[in-house]
């Protein structure tokens, strides 16, 4: 890391408060990407016999934001705290790399869910005829379609470099004023993979919102709309909702930031508004696996299943060893009692039954119940040469009078 810092120096152009700001912001992001996205595929692998086709897309989508929150931010996290990128110029391409390859492809990923949503409700005759198949070519399309955009800086077709934050790479948004290619680059990316991925979404749940309000409509008017029919209405209207604010929110500012940087006055984009929107762009990473696991209900009932059985698994364990340690100390009690107390003869009352505790023995009445029995004293009588043990409420009242 030292000779990459003398081959390859870029500074921070933000304050240290803001870059530790920024770190904090990233881990927060981390942890809770891994944690949603890893809990989101477990969930997947668990009922993955009962896994619809539209379903890929969710399990695309998280591959995609676990891949980017794992080869992001572990560079991105101590290059903020430093206050500087702290690795050398491979690692910044690779970084750049990934972050544009994962971040079209959820991009893509929603656009294409959005499309096949629409097509499901709206048009049921071919919607209802979707498969596996068809699924699994749309998400290689997908992958295709984001390489292509991520490998076009590798080859001559636009430039990767620093932010302009200087604790991360991305694309170089300052080239396009002395490269055609870049220039035309920047322009296909900002209107393929933001424009039109912005007009599709937007469409798609707009037509799914109008389709559903009608049929909505149509059934009140015969049912209660308490029915199964309304569930699902109102779970899609809150999905289509949920994705369109979580796309706008990551991806707008950091697009408004970049245009402006590329087709405007370059000086007069602050760093700090680029740090901001990087901020949002790799909170995607965090919010899609919230609003699938809180939104869809076959989701959440098998993630609650897996939790309760979890519990009940780490309980059962807990009870057992718990068990086994308590049975040598009750052992080891008892005996302690048992030798406590006896008589002034110096025998035991009741043969290691201590009177503190419940007898383990059970009676069976006359009706047939089980009801506990009572701790009971014992004396050794002599007689003669023999000597024999009976309970103390068989004596006569003057031999336990006596004993007593």
């Amino acid at each position: 890391m030292g000779n990459a810092s003398e081959t390859f120096l870029i500074l921070s152009r933000i304050s240290k408060d803001n870059d530790f700001l920024i770190g904090t912001f990233y881990s927060i992001f981390g942890v809770l990407s891994l944690l949603g996205n890893g809990i989101l595929l477990f969930v997947v692998y668990r009922k993955k016999s009962s896994l619809k086709p539209t379903e890929l897309f969710v399990v695309n989508l998280a591959v995609s934001d676990l891949s980017m929150t794992i080869t992001m931010f572990p560079l991105a996290i101590p290059s903020a705290y430093s206050h500087m990128w702290l690795f050398n110029k491979p690692a910044c391409t690779v970084y750049a790399f990934c972050g544009v390859l994962f971040g079209l492809c959820s991009l893509t990923n929603l656009t294409v869910l959005s499309c096949v949503c629409w097509l499901k409700v709206c048009c049921p005759n071919y919607g209802n005829k979707f498969s596996y198949c068809h699924a699994s070519l749309l998400v290689a399309g997908v992958w295709c379609y984001a390489g292509v955009f991520a490998i076009g800086p590798l080859s001559g077709w636009g430039e990767y470099g620093a932010e302009p934050y200087g604790t991360a790479c991305c694309i170089n948004w300052h080239v396009p004023r002395q490269n055609t290619a870049a220039m035309s680059y920047i322009i296909c990316l900002f209107f393929f993979c933001y424009i039109m991925p912005c007009t599709i979404i937007f469409l798609s749940y707009t037509f799914i919102l109008l389709t559903v309000r009608g049929s909505h409509q149509a059934v009140q008017q015969h049912v209660s709309p308490q029915n199964k029919i309304s569930n699902a209405h109102a779970l899609i209207m809150k999905l289509s909702v949920a994705v369109c604010i979580g796309f706008l929110t990551a991806w707008s500012p950091y697009a408004i930031v970049a245009m402006w940087a590329a087709f405007g006055d370059t000086a007069s984009v602050p760093p700090l508004a680029f740090a901001v929107a990087a901020i949002f762009a790799k909170s995607s990473t965090l919010y899609n696996p919230i609003i699938y696991l809180v939104f869809k209900p076959n989701f959440r009932k098998s993630l609650c299943q897996d939790v309760a059985h979890c519990r009940r698994t780490l309980c059962g364990c807990l009870c057992q060893h718990s068990s086994a340690q308590e049975r040598p100390c009750r052992q080891s009690q008892h005996k302690e009692e048992y030798d406590s107390t006896r008589l002034s003869n110096g025998l035991a009352e009741n043969h290691g039954a201590c009177k503190h505790c419940p007898c383990p023995e059970t009676v069976i009445g006359t009706r047939g119940n089980f009801t506990p029995c009572s701790p009971q004293q014992t004396a050794r009588v002599l007689k003669g040469s023999l000597h024999s043990e009976v309970a103390v409420s068989q004596l006569s009242i003057e031999l336990q009078s006596d004993f007593l």
